[in-house]
């Protein structure tokens, strides 16, 4: 079946009626159901090709804004109406979605980390610990718990202390959250406390050799009013030491936000209970373009949307180009923290593309049962079937696949703290590729996946032509099939 879905009002029309033949027919076992008929046509639709005019035009973009579309620049701003026109265009329901990021932060005076009970005894700042620029100012007297601890530490870093919304359970809001450092980004610890109520948060250090001193690092998160620092390796196994120990915590800083927007586009059709999300950070790095990571994801997911406007899909389709990814998955979590109850009830699954063109590519896909068991435990109910409708995909290509942990780095990680199964596919940034990765997938083994990772080089001569061909069909088969089915998911 060829049909030109190009031809406005005509094309509508021989698309209405193809697909309600389709549609009306009852589905034998034995015959082609819907959502693979769909799934079909999609791929054949979307290509690398098309896609890489995205590419193009997010280049044009970043060269003609100083060579970024970082968060807060004009080449962001110019991104946004990019995509944000084409979905328009297309007959998108199109929302700019407002989130704020850092546009300023300065300490004031030194922080405060002092027991007040049982015993009282201040610590050293700048030394026993240092604010997490870029903290908000606050300060708070509570009990301090301890979240997840792995003491004594193992003899390798591998605590998981707070990376789980899990790891809260029990944890009583208006407390300090002591978290030990390990295994995921602070960002994603100190947003895991954030939704479990904690009123402060103190993170620190590990305790393997070289990883016990306290330092300041920016975490590029804050949460409204919650003071945060990070202290070094004897701070924190005292504190856990001496559960119920109450302490005071005060960061006495400015900090100054900006605003971006969040691109959502929504099909006029499907059902709104069962909402198929899918998205890409739309952002770059300061330092160059971002065409790889992550125009490349953008244009693919963008691409799709644009070329099954007129299907007629049975689950509503939910598009989310992220702002402020780059700067700690701002976009993504202000978005997920900002949905009630039942919006979240909502969404069925997220299905996450960042970084899907690397030049020195492997094809990975999100561990979502954690069959890998490395890292981060599988995702919430559901991420393995994800994952399984992509495997799906490169088996019947006869293409190698391998597993990626869900190790907190991108925009999947605020919808898994909340329960929503997610899955995607990535093809490796600064991470060295294996020789049992070049065995399957070709390209160099001890070379990282991306040597233009968050540099000025990252243009658009730093994409894989071919694993972007590949992952724009691979997106385009998941998303027509969920838009359709979405029975596999719990």
């Amino acid at each position: 079946m060829h049909i030109n879905l190009r031809r406005g009002a005509t094309g509508f029309v021989a698309m209405a009626t193809a697909v309600a033949l389709v549609l009306a027919q009852p589905t034998p076992a034995s015959a082609t159901s819907p959502d693979d008929v769909f799934a079909k046509l999609l791929v054949k639709q979307v290509t690398g090709a098309h896609a890489k005019q995205h590419l193009n035009a997010l280049q044009s973009i970043a060269t003609a804004n100083g060579g970024t579309r970082a968060a807060g620049t004009p080449g962001y701003r110019a991104s946004r109406d990019y995509v944000a026109n084409k979905l328009r265009k297309a007959g998108y329901k199109v929302t700019l979605d407002p989130i704020n990021f850092v546009q300023s932060w300065a300490e004031n005076s030194p922080p405060t980390l002092t027991q007040t009970a049982p015993n009282s005894k201040a610590y050293v700042p700048n030394e026993d610990f240092f604010t997490f620029p870029p903290s908000p100012a606050g300060d708070v007297t509570a009990q301090v718990q301890a979240v997840d601890l792995t003491l004594p530490p193992a003899p390798t870093p591998s605590s998981t202390s707070g990376c789980e919304t899990a790891d809260f359970n029990g944890f009583v809001a208006g407390r300090i959250a002591l978290i030990q450092r390990g295994t995921c980004p602070y960002a994603t610890k100190v947003r895991n406390a954030g939704f479990a109520g904690a009123a402060g948060v103190i993170i620190f250090n590990e305790g393997q050799p070289g990883r016990t001193d306290a330092f300041t690092v920016d975490i590029g998160e804050w949460r409204a009013g919650i003071p945060m620092v990070f202290a070094d390796f004897a701070v924190g196994n005292e504190l856990a030491a001496a559960p119920g120990t109450t302490v005071r915590l005060k960061v006495d800083a400015t900090l100054k936000l900006g605003t971006d927007h969040n691109v959502i586009a929504e099909t006029r059709l499907g059902n709104p209970r069962n909402v198929v999300m899918v998205g890409a950070h739309l952002d770059s790095v300061p330092a160059g373009p971002g065409i790889n990571d992550n125009g490349s994801g953008t244009a693919a997911i963008l691409e799709t949307a644009l070329q099954m406007r007129l299907y007629p899909v049975r689950n509503k389709v939910r598009f989310a180009f992220w702002a402020a990814e780059e700067i700690g998955l701002l976009g993504s979590d202000q978005y997920v923290e900002g949905l009630s109850a039942a919006e979240r009830d909502r969404i069925r699954l997220y299905l996450n593309f960042d970084m899907i063109a690397s030049p020195n590519y492997a094809y990975k896909l999100y561990d979502g049962d954690n069959s890998d068991g490395e890292g981060s435990p599988a995702g919430p109910p559901g991420s393995a079937q994800i994952e399984r409708q992509l495997a799906n995909f490169f088996d019947r290509r006869g293409l190698g696949h391998v597993g990626t942990d869900f190790d907190g780095r991108s925009d999947y990680g605020p919808f898994i703290a909340v329960g929503i199964p997610a899955g995607g596919i990535f093809t490796g940034a600064e991470g060295l590729k294996t020789a049992e990765e070049q065995a399957l997938f070709g390209g160099t083994a001890g070379v990282a996946y991306d040597v233009c990772y968050h540099q000025a080089c990252d243009t658009t001569t730093n994409i894989n032509a071919t694993a972007l061909d590949v992952n724009a069909d691979a997106i385009a088969d998941s998303v027509a099939r969920f838009a359709f089915n979405t029975t596999a998911i719990p």
